[in-house]
C-alpha cells in the first residue's frame, strides 16, 4: 500500500494553496485566460472542460498557461543564473569559435564531440547545440539552402549512433521547433536567418535547464522518510534526488548495481557525496527488498508515443514487481526524449548492444543476450516528470502531437 500516492501529495499541493491564497495572486494565465491548476486537474477531472485532459493543465512550457507557484517555478529554473552560479552554464568550444572564422571547415560531428566532453551535458543537448551553430555559420543564402544543410547535418548526428533515442528524438524536435512556421518564407533571408538563431538558442536553452525544472516539480512527490528505489545511472534521477537531499529531505535509496556496466555503483557514489543513506543492490533483490520501498523512480532513454518508456535493461521487470505490490514507479525524462516510436514488445525496436563481460570463459556454443535496454508499458508507470509538467502515461500521445505538428 502506498505511503503517498499522487492524489495525496496534489490534495496537499491544493490545501497548501487554499491556505496561503490571501497572500498570493491569483493563478496568472497567458493564453487561453482561464484553466484551472495541475492540482485540480488530477484532482477534479471533471470540473473543467471535458475536452480538455489532464495532459493540457501541465502544458506551461510550450503553452504558457501556469499558476503563479508553477510560473515561479519555471523562471527560476530557465531564468538569467546570478552571477555567482554564472559558472554553471555551458561554456561554448572551441569549435564553435572556430566555425566562425572565414575559411576554416565546420563539421558538424567535430562540434558535436567537443560539446560531449562536458560530463553533465546530456547526448541529445550537445546535437541540439551543435545544430545550433550549424545555423550561425551557415555560409546559406536562402531558406530552402539553409534547411537542407540543417536537415544533413541533422542526419549526420543521428548516424553517429543509430541506436541512440534520444538523439535521434532531440534532432528531429529540434529541426521541427526551429523551422515549423511558414512565416519565415516571407521574410528577407537576413531577418528569417536571425529568427532561426533565436529560436534555436531558445531550444538548446530550454534543454539544459530541463534538467533542473524536473527536479522542482518532483520534489513534493518525495516525502520525509521514504525509501526510493532507482536502476542504472540518470543524470536527470541524480539531480533529483540532489535536489531533495539539499531541501534537508530525510530519505534514502536503493540502488540497484546495473550489471554489466555497473551504472548503480556510480550513482551510489555520487550520492554519498551527497551524505544520502544509500544501499547497493544486486539487479536480482529488486523483489527481495521491494516490500521496504515507497517509490521507484527512473529514468529514460526514451519515451515512446504508448506512454511507455524504452530504459536501461531491467527497468521492465522492476516495474513489474513494483505495480504487483502497488508501489508507484515515476519516471524523470525531458522532453527532448519524446520520441515517435510505438514498440508493440520487447523485440520491435532497433537493438542497442553492449559487451558483457561473465568472469569466465563462456563456450562458443552458448548464446548470449547483449541487449542493452527493454521496454516499460505504460500501465506499469505512474506518472512522468517532465519540463513540461507532470504526465500521466496516458496524455502522452498528445504531447508528441503537439511537439511534433
Amino acid at each position: 500500500m502506498w505511503r503517498r500516492s499522487a492524489s495525496f501529495i496534489l490534495d496537499n499541493q491544493q490545501r497548501r494553496k487554499d491556505v496561503a491564497s490571501s497572500s498570493k495572486p491569483e493563478s496568472i494565465s497567458l493564453s487561453p485566460p482561464q484553466l484551472s491548476s495541475m492540482a485540480d486537474a488530477f484532482q477534479n477531472p471533471n470540473s473543467s472542460n471535458p475536452k480538455n485532459s489532464a495532459y493540457y493543465q501541465t502544458r506551461a512550457a510550450h503553452h504558457g498557461v501556469v499558476t503563479s507557484d508553477w510560473l515561479a517555478q519555471a523562471q527560476a529554473a530557465v531564468g538569467r543564473p546570478p552571477d555567482d552560479q554564472a559558472s554553471s552554464e555551458p561554456e561554448v568550444p572551441a569549435a564553435a569559435a572556430a566555425a566562425s572564422e572565414p575559411g576554416r571547415p565546420f563539421c558538424v560531428i567535430d562540434e558535436f564531440n567537443n560539446w560531449r566532453k562536458q560530463p553533465d551535458l546530456a547526448e541529445a543537448v550537445a546535437a541540439i547545440r551543435a545544430l545550433a551553430t550549424v545555423i550561425r555559420s551557415s555560409e546559406a543564402t536562402t531558406m530552402m539552402e539553409l534547411e537542407i544543410e540543417l536537415k544533413k547535418a541533422s542526419d549526420s548526428l543521428k548516424s553517429w549512433d543509430t541506436t541512440s533515442i534520444s538523439l535521434t528524438a532531440g534532432c528531429d524536435l529540434f529541426t521541427r521547433y526551429v523551422t515549423r512556421t511558414s512565416a519565415l518564407e516571407y521574410e528577407d533571408f537576413n531577418s528569417a536567418k536571425s529568427r532561426l538563431i533565436e529560436r534555436a538558442e531558445k531550444f538548446g536553452e530550454i534543454s539544459y535547464k530541463a534538467r533542473r525544472i524536473i527536479a522542482m516539480v518532483s520534489q513534493d512527490f518525495i516525502f520525509d522518510g521514504c525509501t526510493i528505489l532507482v536502476h542504472g545511472f540518470s543524470r536527470v534521477v541524480l539531480e533529483v534526488l540532489k535536489t531533495a537531499a539539499q531541501s534537508k529531505k530525510l530519505f534514502r535509496v536503493f540502488c540497484t548495481e546495473g550489471r554489466p556496466d555497473r551504472t548503480g555503483l556510480r550513482l551510489s557514489n555520487e550520492l554519498a557525496k551527497l551524505d544520502v543513506p544509500v544501499k547497493l543492490l544486486i539487479d536480482s533483490a529488486v523483489a527481495y527488498t521491494m516490500d521496504e520501498v515507497d517509490m521507484v523512480f527512473v529514468g529514460a532513454d526514451g519515451v515512446v508515443e504508448s506512454g511507455g518508456i524504452i530504459n536501461m535493461m531491467g527497468t521492465y521487470q522492476i516495474a513489474l514487481v513494483a505495480h504487483s505490490m502497488n508501489k508507484p514507479v515515476y519516471v524523470a525524462a525531458e522532453s527532448y526524449k519524446f520520441a515517435r516510436l510505438y514498440p508493440l514488445d520487447q523485440k520491435d525496436m532497433a537493438p542497442a548492444l553492449r559487451p558483457i563481460d561473465f568472469g569466465v570463459p563462456i563456450p562458443s556454443k552458448v548464446e548470449v543476450e547483449r541487449s542493452a535496454r527493454d521496454y516499460t508499458p505504460p500501465q506499469y508507470l505512474t506518472l512522468l516528470f517532465t519540463d513540461l509538467g507532470v504526465l500521466t502515461p496516458s496524455v502522452v500521445s498528445d504531447e508528441l502531437i503537439q511537439l511534433y505538428l
